[in-house]
């Protein structure tokens, strides 16, 4: 008898998949909501890299960059320099996560999916395309990225990986649509960067450095080279999620690798993703709310306090609140320091950028309070997340009373949004000292208008500093006038 072949042909790799839809992806695909909140999240984004600009840290890049960078298509925020969109998309990413005050999901895993926008800026100026395009890659960016975080089990997080792992096979597509290749170059694309990027924890354990907000910008940057390489052919892994030695071979179990594709073009995850009303790390936004409201509404000082407890997860005390973070003598390590953001919220009644400033890191008066934090994981508050961010705070007065508030999201979350007009004045509040306020106001009129912008390199010329302050020489710290800034545009940066 002759036999018959019942070989079952091998399933195509999830990002075939993935890669199809990025592709074929268009403006009239996406709902009215979809496109308000990219608006919104590129406004406080924006906002977050002209805030950015001023960081110690992205003055050290940017000063390296301009030894490195070539003259191209993609503007630099704050300089309005014109250069390689691998560089301009480091340079940008870091301006907007530098001072980890971006945009937040936790699912799983935590991220900050507008790391990524600046690969669909750099990539949207490179193919001169305008602002519908550029709304389509932001939202793209948040629909993977959200996706990822909520596919393995337990996140990858939780087993010594950071984040900017899953930026890496994201950050190809939003490049790669931009750029508008085939859905196989993305594929490949995709390959190519996520192959060689996979993120250590450390860079967010124990003491933390300028590495901790430069991870995903790496990521970012590695995405928009991968997808140059791909338009000119270059090749990467199609399996390198679900193949042998792939994401989920080498990460090892649960993976849902359903939750990647499934309804894609349904819904949109970028309506799901939570904003910062404060400067630091994702978990202690719920306390910090809830001692602020404790603090304020009994008019607490910090001398009436014995004692501060915080009741949240296992995660939140190992990461938050290790011995070093008792000791705080850097921002990074300062804005992921549960007991120094409670103590400046104690002293201070308000977590905003000053109180990371190297001269309040080191306040006595702050300091003195760093003990009176405590620390405690709850099972119970374990079985709720990531539904819920709930936090359990107990405040001790020196005079016998006990304080406490439940709260299970913070401001920011999408339960409880930032309105238009909060997002505007944090915006405005980071953007001073770069930008004047008539040139604050066009920046903010085009954004809320992005659909009608011709070109991405006109909204991106809007955010060269106007301001004095913010110009200078460098190397020996002259300010320039704006005449010799302009005069001397080839060079990379000021």
């Amino acid at each position: 008898m002759p036999t018959t072949n019942t070989t079952t042909p091998p399933k195509e790799p999830v990002t075939a998949e993935m890669s199809r839809w990025a592709a074929n992806l268009q403006f009239k695909d996406l709902s009215a909501d979809a496109i308000y909140q990219a608006k919104r999240f590129l406004l406080d984004s924006l906002g977050c890299a002209l805030g950015g600009f001023q960081q110690h840290d992205v003055k050290i890049a940017l000063e390296v960059l301009d030894e490195i960078a070539a003259i191209g298509h993609a503007t630099v925020i704050g300089t309005g320099r014109r250069i390689d969109p691998v560089s301009a998309s480091l340079a940008n990413a870091l301006m907007i996560r530098c001072m980890d005050y971006n945009d937040i999901y936790w699912k799983q895993d935590p991220s900050h999916p507008s790391d990524i926008f600046p690969a669909a800026i750099a990539c949207c100026e490179r193919s001169s395309s305008n602002g519908k395009e550029l709304i389509v890659g932001l939202v793209l960016g948040h629909e993977f990225e959200m996706r990822l975080c909520e596919a393995a089990f337990p996140g990858i997080r939780e087993r010594g990986w950071h984040h900017a792992t899953l930026t890496a096979f994201v950050s190809p597509i939003v490049a790669g649509r931009a750029l508008h290749l085939s859905w196989e170059q993305i594929q490949h694309a995709i390959g190519i960067s996520a192959s060689r990027h996979c993120t250590l924890g450390a860079v967010t354990a124990g003491k933390l450095t300028m590495m901790k907000n430069t991870v995903d910008p790496m990521a970012t940057q590695s995405g928009v080279f991968a997808a140059l390489l791909a338009r000119k052919g270059y090749t990467g892994p199609e399996h390198v999620i679900d193949g042998k030695e792939g994401l989920t071979h080498v990460f090892k179990p649960d993976w849902k690798l359903d939750l990647l594709t499934d309804g894609l073009g349904e819904s949109w995850r970028i309506t799901q993703c939570g904003m910062k009303a404060f400067p630091t790390e994702a978990l202690t936004h719920t306390p910090i709310s809830a001692v602020l409201d404790l603090v304020k509404s009994n008019d607490l000082r910090p001398d009436d306090v014995e004692k501060i407890q915080i009741r949240s997860l296992a995660r939140a005390a190992d990461i938050l609140s290790d011995p070093s973070k008792y000791d705080p003598r850097t921002k990074e390590t300062a804005d992921h320091s549960l007991p120094y953001v409670i103590a400046a919220a104690l002293v201070d009644r308000q977590v905003t950028p000053v109180q990371f400033t190297m001269e309040k890191i080191m306040d006595g008066k702050i300091r003195e309070q760093l003990n009176k934090v405590e620390v405690v994981a709850d099972p119970e508050i374990e079985k709720v997340f990531p539904a819920l961010q709930r936090v359990i705070v107990q405040i001790q007065t020196r005079d016998g009373r006990s304080l406490q508030k439940q709260l299970d999201f913070p401001k920011g979350d999408p339960r409880n949004p930032l309105t238009d007009q909060e997002i505007e004045e944090k915006f405005s509040a980071l953007a001073d000292g770069v930008l004047s306020a008539p040139a604050q106001k066009k920046l903010k009129d085009a954004v809320w208008g992005l659909e009608r912008v011709g070109s991405v390199s006109d909204l991106m010329a809007l955010m060269e500093s106007d301001s004095r302050e913010a110009r200078y020489v460098k190397g020996n710290g002259k300010r320039r006038s704006r005449s010799k800034v302009s005069k001397n545009r080839r060079s990379a940066f000021v």
